[in-house]
């Protein structure tokens, strides 16, 4: 049996709060004996009766002593109070800590009882959970459950005496984050004393009215959950509101300043700007939701999501239209940002890479209407326009949208940071920061592996620089050419292999100059972007799913309407071909300044392996776990090389595929730059291919799509983990297949 944590807690109040915790200690078990010390003698007796203390008193010396844990569990202003009776009974080593919502003037109570130093077990806390009722009855073991508690140690507070309180709040399932005394009451003070003053203040201007009784009777469900807190113990706020007094002022003083700026836009008429206020509000509530709910869940590597496939005959046909180019998305929203006047968007993939970038443009006080059914309309604020952001900027896993604003933001007159998940937290950042400190950017990675987070220092003055680009990158050329749009003089950057070019059509499409000589690319820096309109094309990386699962299903037929056919794309088009594919392009044509076609897949039984050339190999470099569904597919050997970049991505794409094909039954062989697959199909034979399994798609979105068309030939089910990351490029994948005849059944794990 395990050791407890503590011989002995000692709480000194025993209400919502304290109760439940009192709880958690007991059924886990956390402790030898617990005890407690309140006024109430009834709370003590109805305390006992319910199990959650061993011992009772009146007194509070009396439960302290000898206690190598006290939780003081009482209103804020009776801290010194508290304090200065039971110093004088304290254990040497025990663990002081409190549970108010306030810290700083916690801290000062216990500065006055103890002159001589904080006891170094000092260390203030707070659970951020609470429930409309109080008291010894209302408390649940389950209250801080999936809660955030604050813990905000001092210089004095002992790091043993840290681990063990944050052991006995994860032990209540608590996430425990540390922060300092003044942050902690700021950052209270604008999240829940303000809500909390709004609500109060809200209730009462309405009840004050002489038609109350009308307006209650018909408020609706916002009225309802705004004003719930308003229920809230009034003693207790009275004494938050008095205790944080400096910083809910500052709070109230901000929320003033910008509500004087949405009554003035309501007050002269001025849709622009007030559609501008209201769709960042809304788009930043989205992203605060996406952050705290994604975030942490990535960061423990808890599977989110599954897709589920079962054997049997599929059907694969029809038309359909796959969404937006994501390259493009994030790039039209980049250069809308900067350009003068207003870019109208059409097609935009709603996708959580290319939310990350829209949101990450209004956080620098771009004006951005939608996404609405694909249509973005961007206000810009011209190349001079873009202001600080308050904090850092979240790109979640999109490392597009670092590598393309590392080189927009170095340029800045602001510093700034970037962060992500935890996937795009291992991606490697130097090959972009490298060049960019060439041209005299200050940009940081961290650690020895140069990831992020990205920090840039504001106010450089940036120079041309001539730059060989050591390996074929699209991300890392239009990070040198962003940030040359600000820089003095020309900047060039020359390719080994060409790679895909949105970044030069685009800025000619934005009526920037842009030179590309052979695999040359070169700009000069000093000029002006006007807006104009983009359609973005249909993505040929999702498209290629579809290409694949057409390509490998017995009587499929499928056509992909309006995909881009970029000529820095177009890998996998060739590749299937070679392979022996059914595939046609049909009506190319035009559409903002890229070249779109339709495009007509139908089943082979003719699919060949082969060895890819390399100069096909960055005009695909997204599409190779497709391909390898393929290949396996295939009859004969194909072999991939030169494709050292596919182990850089979101995971190691070589080794993943490699080992996903292994479980499946398909021999291959992992390279340093690329795989050899043993393909088993056979000419004139539509048999399985795939003995299922489980397979871990490692949070990468790519690798979970592939693998599910693996189930279009596949003897057995096939079970993908961590597949809530499609959302990111091809929100709309399982209800194409459905339509298409491919059932993938979706599982939520939460």
């Amino acid at each position: 049996m395990l050791q407890p944590l503590f011989q002995k807690v000692a709480f000194i109040g025993l209400g919502l709060i304290g109760s439940s915790l009192a709880r958690v200690i007991k059924q886990q078990h956390l402790a030898v004996e617990v005890v407690a010390s309140t006024r109430s003698k009834q709370t003590l007796a109805d305390a006992k009766a319910l199990g959650l203390i061993d011992t009772g008193f009146s007194q509070a010396i009396d439960a302290v002593q000898g206690a190598d844990l006290v939780v003081l569990a009482l209103p804020v202003r009776a801290t010194q109070q508290v304090l200065e009776t039971i110093k004088p009974y304290l254990s040497k080593n025990v663990i002081l800590t409190d549970v108010g919502s306030t810290k700083g003037n916690v801290v000062a109570a216990a500065a006055a009882v103890f002159p001589e130093g904080f006891p170094e077990g000092f260390v203030p806390g707070h659970p951020i959970a609470g429930a409309e009722h109080t008291g010894v009855h209302a408390g649940r073991a389950d209250l801080f459950a999936d809660h955030k508690v604050i813990l905000t140690p001092l210089d004095s507070s002992a790091p043993w005496a840290v681990e063990k309180l944050t052991q006995l709040w994860q032990a209540a399932r608590a996430e425990v984050i540390c922060m300092d005394v003044q942050k902690h009451d700021e950052v209270l003070a604008h999240t829940s004393h303000l809500p909390h003053l709004m609500a109060f203040n809200l209730v009462e201007q309405l009840a004050s009215r002489q038609d109350n009784y009308d307006i209650f009777r018909y408020a609706a469900g916002g009225f309802r959950d705004f004003s719930r807190i308003a229920a809230s113990d009034p003693e207790m706020w009275h004494d938050i509101f008095f205790a944080n007094k400096t910083a809910i002022l500052n709070a109230v003083d901000g929320f003033e300043a910008q509500l004087k700026s949405l009554r003035q836009l309501i007050e002269t008429d001025d849709s622009h700007a007030l559609m501008g206020m209201l769709g960042h509000a809304q788009a930043a509530r989205q992203h605060f939701n996406h952050m705290l709910a994604k975030k942490p869940l990535m960061e423990k590597n808890k599977v989110t999501q599954q897709f589920n496939i079962l054997p049997g005959s599929h059907r694969f046909n029809g038309k359909f239209t796959i969404p937006g180019d994501k390259s493009v998305s994030h790039r039209s929203i980049m250069f809308g940002a900067i350009a003068e006047g207003t870019t109208q968007v059409s097609g935009f993939l709603e996708g959580e890479d290319a939310l990350a970038t829209l949101q990450a443009f209004r956080d620098m006080g771009v004006s951005i209407e939608g996404p609405k059914n694909g249509q973005v309309t961007i206000h810009g604020v011209g190349m001079h326009g873009l202001k600080a952001p308050v904090s850092a900027l979240y790109m979640g896993n999109s490392g597009t949208s670092m590598r393309l604003l590392s080189g927009m933001l170095s340029a800045q007159q602001f510093d700034s940071v970037m962060t992500g998940d935890a996937s795009l937290t291992k991606r490697p950042m130097e090959r972009v920061a490298k060049p960019l400190r060439l041209m005299g950017a200050q940009i940081q990675t961290t650690g020895e592996r140069g990831t992020p987070p990205v920090s840039m220092t504001g106010q450089q003055q940036l120079k041309g620089i001539h730059y060989d680009l050591p390996m074929a990158s699209a991300q890392v050329k239009s990070g040198i050419l962003l940030a040359a749009l600000w820089a003095e003089g020309e900047t060039s950057v020359t390719e080994p292999e060409p790679t895909r070019d949105h970044t030069e059509r685009m800025l000619r499409a934005f009526g920037y100059e842009v030179k590309t000589e052979g695999n040359r690319i070169s700009l000069q820096g000093g000029g002006k972007l006007t807006a104009t309109h983009i359609q973005v094309p249909s993505d040929i990386s999702s498209a290629a799913f579809f290409m694949v699962g057409a390509a490998i299903c017995e009587n499929a037929d499928v056509t992909l309407e309006a995909v881009g056919i970029n000529p820095t794309r177009t890998g996998i088009i060739e590749i299937l071909k070679q392979m022996g594919a059914d595939l046609t392009v049909e009506n190319e044509r035009i559409a903002g300044g890229e070249p779109i076609a339709d495009i007509r897949i139908r089943g082979s039984r003719t699919l060949k392996g082969i060895h890819i050339p390399e100069d096909q190999v960055p005009l695909a470099i997204d599409e190779f776990p497709a391909l390898f569904i393929a290949a396996a597919c295939a009859e004969g050997q194909t072999i991939l090389t030169g494709a050292a970049e596919l182990r850089v991505k979101e995971s190691d794409r070589i080794q993943v595929m490699a080992d996903g094909l292994q479980t499946m039954g398909i021999q291959c062989t992992p390279t340093d730059d690329g795989i050899i697959i043993e393909g088993k199909g056979q000419a004139n034979d539509w048999s399985d291919i795939f003995t299922g399994g489980e397979i871990e798609s490692h949070h990468d979105h790519r690798i979970a799509m592939s693998f599910s068309m693996a189930g279009l030939r596949s003897s057995a089910p096939i079970t993908i983990y961590g597949t809530e990351t499609v959302a990111t490029s091809f929100p709309t994948f399982t209800q194409l297949t459905t339509q298409a005849g491919f059932s993938i059944e979706v599982e939520e794990n939460q």
